[in-house]
């Protein structure tokens, strides 16, 4: 990693319907991310994290600006907001980003900093689709929304914040799907993003799967933000989060991929942003999650074996 890299915490829990989350920038730093990166001889510039109001000091059904169900949307609006700008700044400088969640909602805001003035393809790990949309969410939970919300899709078309601005669906993969909600499905289906399941990695095999992502995010664009949700890996690798579904990604094929996003990404300004989110440390066994998300962007950033 030739450039600076700056820590942004987002710690959100508005988006989900479990508490525990905000926790975890601070459970990621205190497993030693910039420590780790430092080693491999990465400088780290932590810029601390945006702030972002309680659950208990705010109505989640008050002043929601779009049609449907959606929890705390306008205080979503407020915290994505306040975290593209710190993106943005963190990109003019000529930083990588990388900021720490919080819940996946906070992609919303990463991805229109990241993306504001180039485009970008986007690699979403992830069980979830995260493609639900106000009128079609089962829960109300916007960080099953996020990205709905970046491309614009349904409500989220009507407002000004959340559509992220260079992104295109033909530039959107999501990898390792397999909790999918029942009106997510066609929405996938009619989209242009390209969706591997886990019955894809199966079948073909995590590093075939994650270098035709590769290839779909980078086609034609600019640079690639990379979006990590911890429930995308088995719950036996990573306990602690918010929405685990069981059949994830192995240890190794975790590691597989992220080495792939060095190998192909390394180029100057190729790797625009990156974020982990869903690491909730009451559910944790030891810190392992955040220990484990540690590791994974040291492979994502460059470490090898030998």
């Amino acid at each position: 990693m030739d450039r600076n890299v700056r820590i942004i915490g987002a710690p959100m829990d508005l988006g989900a319907d479990r508490r525990g989350v905000d926790m975890g920038p601070s459970a990621i730093r205190y497993a030693g991310l910039a420590e780790e990166l430092e080693a491999m001889g990465t400088t780290c510039l932590d810029w601390g994290d945006v702030h972002v109001p309680r659950p208990e000091e705010t109505d989640p059904d008050a002043g929601a600006p779009v049609a449907g169900d959606a929890k705390f949307l306008a205080e979503t609006e407020t915290v994505c907001t306040r975290l593209s700008h710190e993106v943005a700044d963190a990109v003019d400088a000529g930083d990588l980003p990388l900021v720490l969640g919080g819940d996946h909602s906070i992609a919303i805001g990463t991805a229109s900093g990241v993306a504001r003035d180039e485009s970008t393809g986007v690699i979403w790990f992830d069980a979830h689709g995260d493609f639900n949309t106000p009128t079609t969410t089962p829960s109300g939970n916007v960080h099953g929304m996020s990205l709905a919300a970046i491309l614009g899709i349904g409500e989220f078309a009507e407002t000004d914040w959340a559509p992220s601005p260079n992104v295109s669906e033909e530039n959107v993969a999501l990898v390792g799907l397999r909790d999918i909600d029942e009106q997510e499905r066609p929405a996938i289906r009619d989209s242009e993003v390209s969706a591997y399941t886990m019955t894809d990695i199966d079948d073909r095999g995590v590093t075939e799967i994650v270098e035709e992502a590769i290839g779909v995010a980078t086609d034609g664009t600019d640079g690639v933000h990379v979006s990590l949700d911890l429930d995308w890996l088995d719950p036996t690798e990573a306990p602690g989060v918010g929405t685990p579904v069981r059949g994830g990604v192995s240890y190794r094929e975790a590691h597989a991929a992220m080495e792939l996003i060095a190998k192909h990404l390394s180029q100057p300004d190729r790797l625009r942003g990156f974020e982990l989110v869903e690491v909730n440390p009451i559910l944790d066994q030891h810190n392992q999650t955040a220990e484990l998300a540690v590791e994974l962007v040291a492979s994502a950033f460059g470490k090898i074996i030998l």
